[in-house]
């Protein structure tokens, strides 16, 4: 489980994230929504330390993040897929998995196959370069690259973005799957208010760097002034 607790997060004068608190629990997805600016991404930038809080506390499973490295992070657990998928075009397939395997635990032969079998078109193209993948298989290799270090939690920010309806439904479904099958808790960034609270268990609504909602995501989704105010959607 992610808890974290009276987080605050400043780019000098700018305060990104103010008092924000929140739990993740395992084995569930816990959406994170609201208008850009909100501090939506730089809520996940803190919990893999690639900024660092001028207040409050990260803990998984009651292990203190804020202090770490971002790779000693990686190594306790947390996957990170920013948006803009990340991949390095230069490298095919295969050698950006390797890239992502360096932190697991797990032979790079078995976490391949175990990722080939959750995104066959991978395994296709494997020998591609990841400059030639199409947007929604792009998004595909930043999750299995992610994923193939088995992590417990992943980070995924703004997965959907840019991508076809059918592709992020897919993609949605298979973020599902794997917390059932595997007990991975992810923190989910998405614009897209509705497809994330459709998958998720639990969601969390930013604005302006402050919590303006943090219940059941039937409860945020039925909620007119919360989809009117905070989420810019019709009623």
């Amino acid at each position: 489980m992610i808890r974290v607790t009276g987080l605050s997060v400043s780019y000098g004068a700018v305060h990104a994230l103010r008092d924000v608190s929140f739990e993740a629990a395992t084995g569930s997805v816990t959406a994170v929504i609201g208008a850009n600016g909100a501090g939506k991404t730089t809520l996940l930038r803190a919990i893999s330390a690639l900024v660092r809080p001028t207040a409050g506390e990260i803990d998984l499973d009651g292990t203190r993040l804020v202090g770490k490295s971002t790779e000693n992070i990686a190594r306790l657990g947390v996957g990170h897929v920013p948006e803009g998928r990340g991949v390095i075009e230069e490298f095919t397939i295969e050698e950006n998995l390797r890239l992502g395997a360096l932190h697991g635990n797990e032979s790079f032969s078995v976490g391949l196959a175990d990722q080939f079998e959750l995104f066959p078109v991978l395994e296709e193209r494997r020998k591609q370069h990841a400059g030639t993948l199409s947007g929604g298989e792009r998004q595909m290799l930043a999750m299995a690259r992610a994923l193939i270090a088995r992590p417990s939690v992943l980070l995924l920010d703004e997965p959907s973005l840019g991508l076809a309806p059918l592709v992020t439904a897919e993609l949605m479904k298979t973020i599902k799957e794997l917390c059932e099958t595997r007990k991975l808790t992810v923190i989910l960034v998405e614009q897209n208010a509705m497809s994330a609270l459709r998958v998720s268990e639990h969601a969390v609504v930013l604005h302006l760097g402050r919590v303006a909602a943090d219940d059941r995501s039937e409860v945020v989704a039925n909620d007119e002034n919360l989809r009117h105010y905070y989420l810019g959607m019709a009623e």
